[in-house]
């Protein structure tokens, strides 16, 4: 009880943000690079053993395995945000969730770089409640992680919020996002004794969502220095929509080794984002052994494939993340305009942290592109 009630303290004092809000922008390169960890199931650091790995690995294989991937990537990609997309510890298997937090998280923080976080459905399945999880993130040193949007009274779930990242520095759009982050919880269980499985994005949100969006198209498509269509977007959280099934290996970049969990209802998510008009790509975790990229009506639905060590995965096959890096457009001038482009790629944790599946997902002349631009 004594530790239970620490840990509440802890995460009640955490509750408000304890830093100052960086701003987002792309770099004197005109780039903007994100890294997406999906499902890193922190536990209890060298005490956690690796779930499906190889049997050489077996015996030294720990969480520690997921901290050192996660400082490879930093160093080898250079991000300029990181995000995490939920199961980012395991309740069930957690002693003390704000000390596995802590210890899931030092890779960024110690880094320096901003990075954002949403819920899986296994964070809060500790001594802490979502809401507490969720608070715990938010008071974290160098996060830009927010409980939810402070204009709004009544949301569901914990962990809906934007960033906006913004022109270069002394560019002439440095005071427009040229390109927009959404983040939404998906939950964890359906709480509707009729509905079975996994939860989903509710109208509250998605309500949130178009507002957010009109007002983000609104802003860059008026003075001063009014753009004639919409900045993209980005949309992360958790659980795959149903939309996901809509693939096969003839329509998509990637692997998709077992099926879509999602919901077992359809929300109309898929609907809300593709009438809002701005976003270009969605990305998830949830399902570790798929990977995949495919395109549907406008939008790449994405998946980052399984990144943590006590994570379920499959013995030989590569833990592994995905980049995705924004690029400007720059005018014969040399001035940088908007986007240009939207490219990801995978890097697997291997020797050599290989790069596969580079893509690009959208194009400010064609659109979107399904061309496979192969290994970097």
């Amino acid at each position: 009880m004594a530790n239970l009630i620490l840990v509440l303290l802890l995460a009640s004092l955490c509750s408000v943000p304890v830093h100052a809000l960086q701003q987002l922008r792309f770099d004197k390169k005109g780039e903007f690079r994100i890294l997406q960890v999906a499902d890193m199931h922190y536990a209890n650091g060298k005490t956690t053993p690796c779930l499906d790995v190889l049997p050489q690995q077996v015996a030294s294989c720990t969480d520690l395995n997921t901290t050192a991937f996660i400082r490879r990537l930093i160093l080898a990609e250079k991000p300029h945000l990181i995000v995490f997309t939920g199961d980012n510890i395991f309740g069930f298997d957690t002693t003390n969730p704000v000390k596995s937090m802590n210890a899931a998280f030092a890779p960024a923080i110690s880094s320096n770089i901003p990075w954002a976080a949403v819920l899986g459905n296994h964070d809060q399945e500790s001594i802490l409640s979502r809401e507490g999880v969720m608070k715990y993130i938010v008071g974290m040193k160098n996060t830009l992680s927010e409980l939810n949007p402070p204009e709004v009274h009544e949301i569901d779930g914990y962990g809906n919020y934007n960033l906006e990242v913004h022109g270069v520095e002394d560019s002439r759009l440095v005071n427009k996002s040229l390109l927009n982050l959404y983040f939404l919880d998906s939950g964890d269980y359906s709480k509707v004794p009729s509905i079975p499985g996994y939860d989903w994005i509710k109208p509250s949100q998605q309500l949130w969502f178009q507002h957010t969006s009109t007002k983000l198209q609104r802003a860059y498509m008026n003075k001063p220095e009014a753009q004639i269509s919409p900045a993209p977007g980005l949309v992360y959280f958790h659980i795959p929509l149903p939309e996901y099934a809509s693939f096969d290996s003839s329509n998509f970049t990637g692997v998709k080794q077992e099926g879509i969990s999602s919901a077992s209802i359809n929300s109309g998510f898929f609907a809300t984002m593709a009438e809002a008009g701005d976003v270009k790509a969605v990305f998830t975790g949830h399902d570790h052994v798929n990977d995949f990229c495919g395109y549907l009506t406008g939008i790449h639905l994405c998946y980052a494939g399984g990144f943590g060590y006590h994570a379920y995965g499959q013995a030989g096959w590569s833990r592994r993340t995905r980049m995705v890096v924004a690029s400007l457009e720059k005018t014969d001038k040399g001035v940088w305009g908007d986007v240009k482009s939207i490219k990801t790629w995978k890097r697997l944790d291997d020797e050599h942290l290989t790069a596969i599946d580079a893509q690009v997902l959208w194009s400010k002349m064609g659109g979107r592109r399904k061309k496979q631009i192969g290994r970097l």
